[in-house]
């Protein structure tokens, strides 16, 4: 597939995501290049601002299987990756597989359910494999969690485990729209309660899943020269030399963000990268995979105001 191909089904994409969702370009834009990349994606922001509806109109422009969990305070690991059960009428075990098995699992209001709950996705989300009683069930090379979580602030939530945030390629924070927005909002669907029905929007399939697998191959074919993998491992490193972070990035994270930036090279149509798009990618590949010190704490600062700091000290290659 021609990088112009893929440049296509993005548009068709946005397109009939558009159809239903108002604004949100900048997350639609982030869904696709971890769709293209093979990473997964977090989204937060507060009640009523369209995440679990954007995940769902997202799923509804892919031709792939879709399953969704919505997380709860009582939900077990089980609940999600399935069980063994016995069958007395074979005298045997018989698998049954949890809503896990398929190839965009929404995983909705991931941070209202302990973290032994949420860990129940690590091994899906880092090898796309479940391991259930000793025996590994692979789940698919396009395997792609979209999460949504409230702000850690608000009552009954519980923060991701680092090693589970570390798994997601973006973090994208949603905030409430503009009042045009708004307006188009209400306009839109403000003629039914609930959650608005997407196929009744004219929601269509706009790729399907053969595309979808040359669509990677094709991004994963996109020049990295020398001197951007260079930018990328220096962005990285400065997350873990500053004073005001106390944990940086990890490696996995540089890795991540050199194939999010070929998926954004394709976008724009190009079949190389330049360091506009590792710039651009750098703040939602890294706002949730460091921790601030007690001092930046103390002091207010927040996570995205110090790495937008480091970002622009950070020289890129010309």
């Amino acid at each position: 597939m021609q990088v112009a191909e893929v440049r296509t089904i993005a548009d068709r994409v946005r397109a009939e995501i558009g159809k239903a969702v108002v604004g949100q370009a900048d997350t639609v834009d982030l869904m696709l290049i971890a769709l293209f990349a093979g990473g997964h994606v977090l989204l937060e922001g507060p009640p009523g601002t369209a995440k679990t509806f954007l995940a769902q109109s997202f799923a509804g422009t892919l031709g792939i299987r879709f399953g969704r969990v919505q997380f709860t305070p009582d939900l077990m690991p089980g609940d999600i990756i399935g069980a063994n059960l016995f069958n007395f009428q074979t005298s045997s075990f018989t698998l049954t597989k949890g809503p896990i098995f398929c190839d965009l699992l929404l995983a909705d209001e991931i941070n209202r359910t302990p973290p032994k709950t949420q860990a129940a996705l690590l091994e899906a989300m880092q090898e796309r494999f479940v391991t259930l009683d000793g025996k590994r069930h692979p789940l698919g090379d396009r395997f792609m969690v979209v999460a949504t979580q409230n702000p850690i602030e608000q009552q009954g939530t519980y923060p991701l485990p680092e090693a589970q945030l570390d798994r997601f390629l973006f973090k994208q924070v949603l905030s409430y729209p503009s009042p045009e927005e708004e307006k188009a909002i209400v306009l839109l669907h403000g003629g039914s309660a609930g959650l608005p029905d997407i196929a009744g929007l004219g929601v269509e399939t706009a790729v399907d899943a053969a595309q979808l697998d040359a669509a990677a191959k094709t991004v994963s074919a996109v020049r990295l020269t020398d001197d951007i993998a260079d930018y990328v491992v220096r962005l990285i490193r400065a997350t873990r030399e500053t004073g005001d972070i106390e944990t940086g990035a990890s490696p996995r994270c540089a890795a991540m963000l050199a194939i999010a930036a070929r998926a954004r090279a394709v976008l724009d149509g190009r079949d190389y990268v330049i360091p506009d798009d590792v710039k651009a990618l750098a703040l939602p590949a890294l706002r949730h995979r460091v921790i601030l010190s007690p001092a930046a704490e103390i002091e207010g600062r927040k996570v995205d105001q110090i790495l937008r700091g480091l970002i622009e000290q950070v020289e890129a290659p010309r």
